[in-house]
């Protein structure tokens, strides 16, 4: 099926199911076609609506479970995000308990109406999807809710499971590897399909996403065999896809350092100086597709980011590091190419490529989707300079940090962006591999380091020094903190940073830190004359304090309904 009509598929509304409690589904879909099995269309029809589950970007933007407003580095200039501070409450229903299991049923159906098709060749690619998106959903729920009750089969109103106990998380992590493994066996290369469908490379990248989640999890809650196993099976995982050679980071000549800014909006138009378009893009393993005719992504991407809603805090710009490789402050000393906070852009200087391409810089300039204030040919020229949206950009709210990720530069209407959400690419198994790897042996070698974390550090930063086993001694640092740097770096706002805290067991010590601002002083003073916030005593406003995260946030409460149909559920530790 052409991406065209996979669009337009996934497009349509849900088919209507008649639920009392999550897992009491009709057994059987009302279809109008009695003969709904009888071609190898029929199942790719019936696996298209699967893809609803890939998260796409009203997800990230709006407050999902998984996006970066609910963490330490990113804050809506809304007011407080409850989850955040630690003051969300049990809710009385959840669409995401209940849309995860009427999802989990879709993929059962059609792995139950499977063994009956003659030919199993022609429709083993949709027998992997349903594997593959059962093993989603299910993942989905773990990371919510932790334990969740085990749904082999599409069931009956009078089945046990109606009012069964949850299943242990271990026991649901091994059956997502299970239905993993089992989809490995059936879906194709990636190359051999139409755009935006599961690959196997794309199961073996879940696998190792999945499996470093509970790998993490469990050996920083004192289960270290439990933790070995998995993280194993992540290495594995992900070194599969490493050696397969079939995806690459995205770097472009002629784009340079801006490589990546540009990546990440790259459409079927006139979108960078480059000229590239979506097929020059290699490194997006599964991807949420949009068009900006059939299925364009329906959010205000580039109003919501491009100095305006999000603000960013001064904790994740202290994150990236100096061009010499170090951070900012090492070993008990500052770094001598830090430059300092007195000029608005002095902390700037030296640092990371990626720094200046996923925010914004004071004193550079910024253009936009509409027709005044787009770029005319990404040449810089006079003209086009005049066009600017905001020249020698001078921030004067929220943190004085702002993104300009997902900001597009070319016209095109509001809502109408057509860039891909990347669900997975291959930049996660590069540091997938390098964390699983570290946290299973307590070490890397440089080796594994040159084939994984490195890539990432200099795809933009050419002269960066490589880390190395050498380099973290020489200088003091810490290897398991510069894995994870590297990766808060590489993932902002995709959706990972909270659920990478709470894998690490360190959200209750870093969510509840004040969310910080520049550091005002300085030129500061002069250009910001009166922030309205109060200072801490390093000098950096105190945009937000008195968060109150606890060790039950780990884990969401389970609705109310859900616990009023089936009391055996029971509810999530201090809850």
């Amino acid at each position: 099926m052409k991406l065209k009509n996979i669009l337009k598929y996934t497009a349509l509304a849900a088919i209507a199911l008649t639920t009392t409690s999550c897992l009491d589904l009709e057994p059987k879909e009302q279809l109008a076609d009695p003969d709904m099995w009888a071609k190898p269309g029929d199942y790719e029809n019936f696996a298209n609506k699967m893809y609803d589950a890939l998260p796409n970007f009203g997800m990230v933007f709006d407050g999902y479970i998984h996006c970066d407003k609910r963490s330490d580095i990113v804050m809506d200039k809304g007011g407080r995000n409850l989850y955040a501070f630690g003051l969300n409450t049990i809710p009385a229903s959840d669409g995401d308990y209940t849309g995860a299991y009427t999802k989990i049923r879709r993929c059962c159906l059609l792995l139950e109406h499977a063994p009956s098709y003659a030919n199993q060749k022609d429709i083993a690619q949709y027998i992997g999807e349903a594997y593959f998106f059962r093993a989603w959903n299910y993942f989905q729920l773990l990371q919510k809710f932790g334990d969740v009750i085990i749904v082999r089969n599409t069931i009956d109103t009078d089945d046990p499971l109606l009012y069964a106990k949850r299943n242990p998380r271990g026991e649901v992590v091994d059956f997502i590897i299970e239905d993993l493994n089992n989809a490995v066996e059936y879906l194709k290369p990636t190359a051999e399909l139409p755009e935006g469908r599961v690959g196997v490379e794309g199961a073996y990248a879940f696998l190792s996403r999945v499996a470093l989640y509970e790998g993490t999890w469990q050996k920083f809650r004192d289960n270290a065999t439990r933790g070995h196993e998995l993280l194993d099976i992540a290495a594995k995982a992900a070194k599969t896809v490493i050696d397969g050679g079939k995806f690459q980071l995205f770097y472009n000549q002629a784009l340079g350092d801006a490589s990546q800014k540009y990546m990440f909006i790259l459409e079927n138009a006139v979108c960078n100086g480059a000229g590239l378009q979506k097929d020059a893009n290699h490194e997006y393993i599964i991807k949420h597709c949009y068009d900006e005719t059939i299925k364009p992504t329906g959010q205000q991407l580039t109003i919501e980011v491009l100095n305006n809603a999000e603000y960013v805090s001064a904790k994740f710009a202290s994150l990236y590091l100096c061009q010499n490789g170090l951070p900012i402050e090492y070993n008990g000393q500052t770094n001598p190419q830090f430059k300092g906070y007195d000029k608005l852009n002095s902390e700037w200087q030296n640092r990371d490529n990626r720094m200046r391409y996923t925010l914004m810089m004071p004193g550079e300039y910024f253009w936009n989707n509409s027709a005044a204030n787009c770029r005319i040919d990404w040449s810089n020229s006079e003209a086009e300079l005049n066009r600017a949206k905001i020249k020698n950009f001078v921030p004067n709210t929220g943190t004085g940090y702002f993104p300009q990720k997902w900001a597009a530069e070319r016209q095109v209407a509001d809502r109408n962006e057509s860039y891909d959400y990347p669900v997975i690419r291959y930049a996660e198994v590069l540091l997938n591999y390098a964390e699983a790897v570290y946290e299973r042996d307590g070490a890397i070698s440089d080796d594994d380091l040159n084939i994984s974390l490195n890539l990432t550090r200099r795809r933009v930063n050419k002269n960066m020094p490589a880390l190395s086993n050498a380099f973290v001694a020489a200088n003091g640092l810490d290897m398991r903190e510069e894995i994870r740097r590297e990766r808060t770096i590489e993932f902002f706002q995709e959706g990972f940073r909270i659920d990478d805290l709470k894998r690490w067991h360190t959200a209750v010590e870093e969510m509840n830190q004040d969310f910080l601002g520049i550091r005002w002083q300085g030129e500061w003073r002069t250009k910001w004359i009166q922030p309205g916030y109060t200072q801490n005593a390093d000098g950096n406003l105190v945009v937000e304090t008195g968060r109150a995260w606890t060790e039950r946030n780990y884990l969401y409460p389970l609705p109310s309904d859900q616990l009023q149909l089936n009391p055996n559920l029971g509810q999530n530790p201090g809850w």
